[in-house]
């Protein structure tokens, strides 16, 4: 152990001794591990975010719609656009044949809505969703004032809205908007409650969203698409814990199957999907990224090994005559092959420290400009300094060889 403190000692020496040297090639270290984990560590605060963002359905909801959902080929999507639409009917029929869930709702969408209170207006980019009491719970979207709506709101198509967080502060700052009367594209509507705050790191609306009855949205903008084809409902389901969801999944893919006459070899015509289903499409998307970022970085290493390659050699030469008095006074083959590995391996550590902090400074950059938060992946600070040592042992080997056979007698000679 002493002997490997020595040779530790007198390579913090050399290494103090040639500070330029170092330096310059402390560089190319400096910018190979910086590169890597600054893209992984950036990928990694936008992979976090959007995971997230994804996150909107809960753990234990999963959603029916006719619409799929992730990366597609365009004849899947043009063969998606031939599929029957979901419809509250099929909402219902889940609700009441699946045994294993507890809250089965139903969507229609509109967008670029004006809200008005008075003489204040918003701008017209809210968005409405026209649903079932079910909406909240089953999007993470929960009521912080006043009520969700009620059944019997759907039933009677009343003119109830529930709007979202920056709606509620820009019409109504200083005021309870509960039982309040808004316009919404010129229709009255009474305000039920008020959703909490829910930002968005991907610059989603959600504090945008307003909630009236399904009922209600039918009633004002129609059954039909301008096409003349029925609107197709997006189904939220809820199973009742998380290990009934594979389970609930699997009934409600049954009921569709059964309510829209599919023989056994026939695929769905329609696509249920989970968080998890989006994440794993995300991460699919990204792989590609992450692999040619890790490529690049582990590219800059080797150069930069190359280029500490030939700085020992360099530093063999020039010490020549140390290692002949080292080895006349008895230092072994393995001392001096051990000294000139340290060398070679704390230099490519420094170089990796120094890397992973720039690395973590520019990867984490975007939160600043962003609602991404700061994350640090330390298992790439681990696998980039790691990856410095095999460096500094590859490439530092055979200068430290090279230096270990050289003659003592012949070494002392070297001008």
């Amino acid at each position: 152990m002493q002997q490997w403190f020595e040779a530790l000692k007198m390579a913090l020496e050399a290494l103090k001794t040639n500070k330029l040297r170092s330096f310059l090639t402390l560089v190319g270290i400096i910018a190979g591990v910086a590169s890597i984990v600054a893209v992984m560590t950036g990928i990694s605060v936008i992979q976090k975010g959007i995971e997230s963002e994804l996150s909107v359905l809960g753990t234990t909801t999963f959603q029916v719609q006719k619409w799929l959902n992730g990366p597609s080929t365009r004849e899947e999507r043009i063969n998606a656009m031939k599929w029957p639409p979901t419809t509250v009917e099929h909402a219902n029929a889940i609700r009441e044949n699946v045994n294993v869930v507890d809250l089965v709702g139903s969507e229609l969408w509109g967008y670029n809505r004006v809200v008005q209170y008075k003489e204040k207006k918003t701008e017209p980019q809210m968005v409405m969703c026209g649903g079932t009491p079910e909406y909240g719970p089953n999007n993470t979207h929960l009521i912080a004032l006043g009520r969700n709506i009620s059944n019997q709101e759907i039933k009677t198509a009343s003119f109830s809205v529930v709007i979202g967080h920056n709606i509620a502060h820009e019409l109504f700052p200083y005021t309870d908007p509960i039982g309040k009367t808004v316009k919404i594209d010129g229709r009255k509507f009474n305000v039920v409650g008020v959703f909490e705050a829910k930002n968005s790191v991907l610059g989603g609306q959600y504090d945008n969203y307003m909630l009236v009855p399904i009922s209600t949205f039918e009633r004002i903008y129609g059954k039909y698409r301008e096409d003349g084809s029925l609107n197709s409902v997006n189904i939220t389901v809820n199973a009742k814990s998380p290990e009934l969801l594979e389970e609930a999944i699997e009934q409600t893919r049954l009921i569709m199957r059964q309510m829209r006459s599919l023989k056994p070899n026939e695929p769905d015509n329609f696509t249920i999907f989970t968080n998890q289903s989006q994440i794993d499409n995300f991460n699919r998307t990204t792989a590609g990224v992450k692999v040619g970022a890790f490529v690049i970085g582990i590219i800059a290493l080797i150069v930069a090994g190359i280029g500490i390659m030939n700085i020992m050699l360099v530093s063999v030469t020039e010490r020549t005559r140390e290692i002949g008095l080292r080895k006349s006074l008895g230092a072994t083959r393995k001392n001096i092959l051990t000294q000139f590995l340290i060398e070679a391996i704390m230099l490519c550590n420094i170089g990796g420290v120094f890397g992973v902090l720039i690395g973590y400074g520019l990867g984490n950059i975007l939160q600043l400009f962003t609602d991404f938060q700061a994350y640090v992946p330390l298992e790439w600070a681990i696998g980039g300094l790691a990856f410095c040592t095999a460096v500094g042992l590859t490439f530092g080997m055979w200068p430290a060889i090279y230096a270990s056979r050289l003659d003592p007698i012949e070494s002392l000679r070297f001008e």
